[in-house]
């Protein structure tokens, strides 16, 4: 049954309305995007390069692929509420290895309620929490660095802009204009927020105080919910900015760049638009495998580079100061 959420407000909830950027809202979402066999009009460059390696990596068979479903509840444990403005992914990590067991085996039952039954894995899960949680923040931890840590740089700025957009809003127009401009589904008046076509009830007697907001580049064009007492309930929303996220940066004046950081090191950045390998970088730019590496653990005690586990190959990665160098160089 769909209805409609009416989650009223306080002086003291509005006072408490906050962002964040949450790695692990990006996780479900993006985790089904790759298991989807329908090709996304945005993120489709994203999901052939990543896709292969989830594959190769076994993640489609994993504790993901059972705690994840392709539609509907994910379980509210995977998405515990950031204590600050960008909590870093080991910090949600740990979070959820602190989920207290019961909270865990209700949202479990949740899941079975909604698919019908558990597998075995999960069943172990509900009833060894404490135990078998490490194993899940491990696949995690794995997820992350093969399919979103070495875009994060990316991603991040998407979600950052939005932020600032939004923060521009409500300084200039209030929170309630901020609210209503949001969502299409969300309206807000009379001191109510109303969340249309939600499949829950949402009031203060289900979740905490305030409210968090949460900009996601793999959420879709809905709203994803979370209200877990005591914690402030959770709204994710597509970020502006999504549709550019994966286009081509403009070209960077490499002979600019050169002057200050070398042709060889300006090469291997611009080439990192895509994630590589130093085997895929020394292929594509003629340089030696040895000479690739070298120049990387160079680009990456700058802090231009970042390096990141994915199977038996680590890729590398442009961090968001070698965006920020390389938008600068091509102006």
């Amino acid at each position: 049954m769909v209805v409609l959420a009416e989650l009223a407000f306080s002086a003291g909830d509005l006072a408490q309305v906050r962002f964040a950027v949450s790695p692990m809202w990006e996780v479900a979402p993006s985790f089904r995007l790759l298991r989807s066999a329908t090709a996304h009009p945005v993120h489709r460059p994203w999901t052939d390069q990543v896709r292969p390696r989830m594959m190769a990596a076994g993640l489609d068979r994993g504790w993901l692929s059972e705690l994840i479903p392709p539609t509907g509840y994910v379980p509210d444990f995977l998405n515990p509420a950031p204590a600050g403005p960008a909590p870093t992914p080991a910090a949600e990590r740990d979070a959820i290895l602190l989920s207290p067991a019961d909270r865990v085996r209700q949202d479990l039952d949740h899941l079975a309620r909604h698919q019908g039954n558990l597998g075995p894995r999960l069943r172990a899960l509900h009833n060894h929490p404490q135990d078998l949680l490490a194993k899940v923040t491990e696949e995690i931890e794995t997820y992350w660095e093969l399919a979103l840590a070495p875009y994060w740089a990316r991603i991040q700025a998407v979600l950052d802009t939005d932020i600032l957009y939004r923060a521009r809003l409500a300084a200039e127009h209030g929170t309630g204009h901020l609210l209503n401009d949001l969502h299409p589904s969300l309206n807000w008046a009379d001191n109510t927020l109303r969340i249309a076509r939600r499949k829950q009830p949402m009031t203060r007697t289900t979740a905490g105080t305030g409210l968090l907001l949460i900009p996601s580049a793999f959420t879709g064009p809905g709203l994803r919910t979370r209200t877990t007492l005591p914690d402030p309930p959770q709204l994710a929303y597509p970020a502006r900015g999504v549709g550019s996220l994966w286009t081509a940066r403009p070209a960077t004046r490499v002979d600019t760049l050169s002057a200050v950081l070398g042709r060889s090191r300006t090469l291997l950045l611009t080439e990192l638009e895509i994630p590589a390998s130093t085997t895929q970088l020394a292929h594509r730019t003629g340089l030696s495998p040895a000479g690739v590496s070298q120049y990387l653990t160079a680009l990456r005690k700058a802090g231009l580079v970042s390096a990141h586990r994915a199977g038996r190959s680590v890729l590398y990665a442009r961090t968001t100061a070698a965006e920020t160098l390389l938008q600068a160089a091509s102006t």
